[in-house]
């Protein structure tokens, strides 16, 4: 009998007669390892043991740093968890080509997913085994390891790079602008030609720098300038251009928006700008404080005076400078003389006021800024304020449930802060959800009761609200052995199994906080080493 942890020979790995799948990454064009190269090495090595390959999946011109686009490794990774492969192994060329991840334990926790399924995720850098030990698990973490800070140091370098090219002058990306074109540069600095949209250099010795475009799009950016000056909103500007048939550089209708690029890009009076945002490492892109940003003054010819420039930014810092609450209440009060109406859409579209977002922010919701100017929506809101009660009755009823359980057995209860779900005796999850009352043409009324079975609780209590909504009117104690569904209707009266579940207090729940075994508590076993996270 084979003692475990007890290498197979070569020639015993070829009697198991092993299908596999090969998978293969290449993260751009100009990598050496090119797919036909690395089908070739694993095929080769798969020979050597016997293995029939059954299956090739390849991800190519994508980053090895997530898992998320790479749709091939997903497919793979899917196809094993659903049952519907025909190999046991997996064969790569190497740990990079699995993944160089940001997190290196993100590369063994893939590998798990395909194991727990017994289907083998080997490296073909290191000889077939069918076995590890703990000297193989190192090695395995090491590479890893070593990938992902692979991984770091390139990103690193390759943004010192960026910046050392911008302080020289050289274009880092983006498309040039309307009124702008990009003309590519030879490695000694001599125009070569002029880019057109999509089109990117051949060579990583050539650099690429912005030239004023035709004559009439300078005209038009320099009109553009000088409308805004004079007092005419972005919008205005656009309908104008549109109206005139003119397109922006993307050839499509002028916006607020793309007007606003041309006011506010430093690129027009010459500056190269870069580091306004970061996104390192496929990280969410977020924008940078000014004093991180890369700038070149003066690297192009600029189309528009810094003074003009200078005026517009002015404008704007005004218009985006920090509002007093009377302020805000204020310009409320003009747009609605003005329009007749408020919405969030008509405040974000004017041109005077701060976004929408900001009268919530300040005054706790648009309807408390409108009812402090007077305005009363035509379109009944109610339902706003009776949900914003709920939502704060749901959180105090939570907190009472705890408190008399507490005092009850005389001990901590568990609640996860996110989802209020608590946790009884350590096996009973208990959710608590809140049932607003509707009343139907016919003055019935009805409860809608969603189960959050995403939290996957033992038990879902759902308090239904009274006919004002500002009241309990009882409750519902669900087991998940019985409710499955994502949501069901309740009228007043219910009759069969349902008014089973019915209970006017909390009192049955809370005896179960008392020491019960679960399987009698809600009619099943006890989960297993249970653990609730989020």
């Amino acid at each position: 009998m084979r003692q475990p942890g007890t290498a197979y020979t070569q020639e015993e790995i070829r009697l198991l007669r092993l299908k596999g799948a090969i998978y293969i990454r290449m993260s751009t064009e100009m990598q050496t390892e090119s797919p036909e190269n690395q089908e070739r090495q694993i095929r080769a090595y798969a020979a050597q043991y016997g293995i029939e390959i059954v299956m090739v999946y390849a991800d190519l011109g994508v980053s090895g740093m997530t898992a998320e686009k790479r749709e091939q490794f997903q497919a793979m990774i899917d196809d094993v968890e659903q049952g519907r492969n025909s190999y046991n192994i997996v064969l790569y060329l190497d740990e990079s080509r699995w993944g160089r991840f940001v997190d290196s334990r993100e590369a063994d926790y893939h590998r798990m997913r395909l194991e727990r399924r017994d289907v083998i995720c080997q490296s073909c850098e290191k000889p077939l085994a069918l076995t590890s030990n703990i000297a193989d698990r190192i090695m395995t973490l090491l590479r890893d390891e070593s990938a992902s800070d692979y991984c770091r140091q390139l990103s690193q370098k390759v943004w010192v790079g960026q910046c050392n090219l911008v302080t020289k002058g050289f274009r880092q990306g983006g498309v040039a602008g309307f009124g702008l074109r990009r003309l590519l540069l030879d490695e000694s600095g001599s125009p070569k030609q002029e880019l057109t949209l999509g089109q990117r250099k051949s060579l990583l010795t050539e650099r690429v720098i912005l030239v004023p475009g035709p004559e009439e799009e300078r005209e038009i950016v320099l009109w553009i300038y000088k409308q805004f000056i004079a007092g005419t909103s972005e919008t205005e500007i656009a309908a104008q251009l549109n109206a005139q048939g003119i397109q922006n550089h993307f050839g499509r209708p002028w916006s607020r928006g793309t007007v606003c690029e041309v006011l506010t890009n430093e690129k027009y009076i010459g500056n190269n700008l870069f580091n306004r945002t970061s996104g390192k490492m496929k990280s969410r892109t977020r924008p940078n404080p000014e004093n991180e940003w890369v700038r070149k003054e003066q690297a192009f010819e600029p189309l528009v005076g810094t003074e003009l420039f200078r005026a517009v930014q002015d404008i704007y810092r005004e218009r985006n400078r920090k509002f007093t609450n009377d302020e805000l209440l204020q310009g409320l009060q003009n747009l609605y003389a003005q329009q007749g109406r408020l919405s969030a859409l008509i405040i974000d579209e004017a041109e005077c006021l701060p976004p929408s977002s900001l009268f919530r922010t300040r005054f706790g919701g648009l309807l408390r800024a409108y009812r402090m100017i007077g305005y009363t929506p035509e379109r009944d809101y109610q339902y706003v304020v009776i949900n914003q009660r709920l939502r704060t009755f749901h959180s105090e009823t939570v907190a009472d449930v705890i408190r008399r359980i507490e005092a009850l057995c005389g001990r901590r209860v568990p609640v996860d802060p996110e989802s209020f779900l608590l946790e009884l005796n350590n096996n009973l999850f208990i959710s608590i959800v809140i049932s607003r009352c509707f009343t139907t043409p016919a003055r019935t009324r009805r409860w809608k009761i969603r189960f959050d079975n995403g939290l996957h609780p033992d038990i879902t209590v759902a308090v239904r609200m009274d006919a004002h909504n500002e009241a309990v009117h009882d409750y519902y104690i669900m087991p998940a052995l019985e409710f499955s569904h994502d949501q069901i209707n309740l009228s007043e009266s219910n009759a069969g199994l349902l008014d089973s579940f019915r209970a006017d207090t909390l009192d049955y729940l809370l005896n179960l906080s008392i020491n019960i075994p679960l399987d009698k508590a809600v009619g099943r076993g006890a989960r297993n080493n249970h653990t609730y996270s989020r």
